[in-house]
């Protein structure tokens, strides 16, 4: 109980003075995530694809980019030592900060939820698998942000916030996010590596928009699981938690 009660006080020291601050901040993440929308709508491809996309990219983008900066700037500032020396355990600190960016970008997620299921490319039934894909994907990226971080700890803040941007970017619009993967014809097996577009790929399995054989939508579910579970578990054994 005491460590769910550390990342709730974590998560909310780090968002809720955020939004007091600076609440367009709100509309920054959504405009980030939607702007590939607009294009789709220009060139008249299917809006389905892209919002499954936006959402994807939300939960991947602020969990990658937050677990580098923050923890980057909280070392910087020395609060991560001050948090882990009350004592806070390492784990509580990690859940606190990666949770904090999910709770600004919620707004932006059920926007995006909301306008699917109102055309359709979400039903209440594949809600819950759609959930249920976001969620893994997001301790995914987060998992790979702490571990980047740590690895990276040496660099300056700011290099590292770069980094973060980058890498946010290029997971979330390079592979197949917001276009679907047929268009990859013979290399579509590259969205399984990916696990943004492999959470896309297996939402629309369940909206019906994607069609593929039993074994491929198991392996698919596999890969995410396993690739959350293992950078999770290497976050925990190698993250640093104290300056050397």
């Amino acid at each position: 109980m005491k460590r769910i009660k550390d990342i709730l006080v974590i998560a909310s020291m780090k968002s809720v003075p955020d939004l007091k601050r600076q609440p367009l901040i709100l509309l920054l993440l959504g405009l980030v995530s939607s702007l590939p929308l607009f294009f789709i709508l220009v060139y008249g491809a299917d809006i389905r694809h892209g919002l499954v996309g936006a959402m994807i990219s939300t939960v991947s983008f602020i969990g990658l980019t937050a677990a580098i900066q923050d923890v980057a700037y909280d070392r910087f500032l020395k609060m991560r030592e001050m948090m882990v020396a009350m004592p806070v355990h390492p784990l509580s600190y990690a859940f606190g900060v990666a949770l904090a960016p999910l709770i600004v970008a919620t707004p932006g997620l059920i926007f995006f939820g909301a306008i699917s299921l109102w055309i359709g490319a979400l039903t209440l039934t594949s809600l819950f698998w759609a959930t249920a894909v976001l969620v893994l994907c997001w301790a995914t990226m987060s998992s790979i942000g702490f571990l980047i971080s740590t690895y990276l700890q040496k660099a300056p803040p700011y290099v590292l916030g770069n980094i973060a941007n980058v890498l946010g970017l290029l997971l979330s619009f390079i592979p197949p996010v917001y276009y679907p993967e047929e268009i990859l014809g013979t290399f579509s097996w590259i969205s399984t590596v990916f696990p943004t577009s492999n959470a896309v790929s297996l939402i629309r399995v369940y909206t019906g928009s994607l069609t593929l054989p039993f074994e491929t939508i198991v392996i698919r579910w596999a890969v995410l699981i396993i690739a959350a579970v293992f950078f999770a578990a290497l976050t925990a054994v190698k993250a640093r938690w104290r300056e050397p």
